[in-house]
């Protein structure tokens, strides 16, 4: 699925730095930058962990 953000230009520089400094794609870098948000807000970043967390949540409810 593809999702238009706008970034402000300070901020896509500094990307473009890192890009560089990484060797990684503005896609692993945003990639990551979204998985650590999910991971800050404890939500399921991958399937397998959402279903963990369904199956953890419909055993404390048994």
């Amino acid at each position: 699925m593809r999702k238009m953000v706008q970034i402000a230009p300070t901020s896509l520089n500094a990307l473009e730095i890192l890009e560089s400094d990484t060797g990684k794609s503005f896609q692993e870098l945003m990639d990551e930058a979204v998985a650590d948000l999910l991971k800050k807000y404890k939500r399921p970043v991958a399937m397998r962990e959402m279903f963990e967390k369904s199956a953890a949540r419909a055993r404390r409810t048994k």
